[in-house]
């Protein structure tokens, strides 16, 4: 397989995998508590890491000095941010999870320029702002349709988002030689014992109610949208551009809504679908690389 049909054949399966997971996880809520679903969802996905850790001969541990990360990771990466998306889809649409997650470039992006010092060129100020702007419009337009649960899901899946960007710029700075199923594999096992064991706590867990769809939902989870998701977008990375795999977060909540409409019959009210032109050229305009657009077509100034 050429290289152009490897890329398109990794970019369909992170569109189709990222769109499709949040449907999953609020199938999976159904009749699973968040926090034990999500221990679930990580259970199962950490062998298949670690197996793969040895197929791809990555190293299981973090390397020396680094170990702390281990468990930063699996608290502020994996725990508590995923088990804030689940949570959320209690109260939103699977829809509109994804479309309020589809603004994580924005906030990455946000936090890498408190945090890293990142300059930001004029036309990506211009995209964090239309994103913005009309994430607020929608959110405040859902809100109108279905009051206090939209603000607890959106609030649940908003922090997610915040957390999930702060940790990916500290990782930047700190873990950045670590590889990526390194990355994953042994911080996804510790994330599900410490979320058993919160569960166990914190959560009434009744094994008899658990629904065959709730169940293949998490199941779907760990193996295809855990490991599945992680191996097919390292690999569109390496095959690809950085702006290209980034596209990936404008196709994936068109189909998040699709399968939420189809599935689920909720939908977005019809002012909102149409901010999510905005939203996701702004998305759009801040990973677009006018720089190298610019040399590509000889418009950039000649140096003295």
């Amino acid at each position: 397989m050429n290289n152009n049909k490897m890329m398109l054949l990794l970019f369909v399966s992170v569109c189709v995998i990222w769109g499709t997971t949040w449907l999953a996880m609020e199938v999976a809520v159904t009749s699973i508590p968040p926090i034990f679903a999500t221990a679930l969802r990580f259970f199962i996905a950490s062998p298949i890491l670690i197996i793969l850790s040895k197929v791809f001969k990555q190293p299981l541990m973090f390397p020396k000095g680094k170990q702390k990360w281990m468990f930063i990771i699996a608290v502020f990466y994996f725990a508590i941010p995923f088990t804030l998306m689940i949570a959320g889809e209690k109260y939103i649409s699977s829809g509109l999870a994804s479309v309020i997650f589809a603004n994580m470039p924005i906030a990455v992006m946000i936090m890498s320029m408190l945090f890293l010092g990142l300059r930001l060129a004029f036309h990506q100020y211009v995209g964090i702002l239309m994103a913005v702007f009309s994430l607020f419009i929608i959110l405040s337009n859902e809100l109108g349709i279905s009051g206090d649960n939209l603000l607890l899901g959106a609030g649940a899946l908003i922090l997610a988002v915040v957390i999930h960007s702060v940790m990916y710029v500290f990782v930047q700075k700190h873990c950045k030689d670590i590889k990526v199923i390194t990355y994953n594999a042994l911080p996804c096992y510790i994330a599900s014992m410490l979320l058993f064991v919160t569960a166990f706590f914190t959560e009434q867990i009744h094994f008899a109610s658990f629904t065959l769809p709730s169940v293949l939902a998490v199941a779907y989870l760990g193996v295809v949208a855990s490991v599945g998701g992680i191996v097919a977008y390292f690999k569109l990375g390496q095959v690809s551009t950085p702006f290209t795999a980034s596209i990936c977060f404008l196709i994936f909540p068109l189909i998040a809504l699709l399968l939420s409409d189809v599935v689920t019959h909720q939908v977005m009210s019809q002012q909102s679908m149409l901010m999510l032109i905005p939203l996701l050229a702004g998305i759009l305009l801040t990973k677009l690389p006018f720089s190298k657009l610019a040399e590509k077509f000889g418009l950039t100034r000649a140096k003295a």
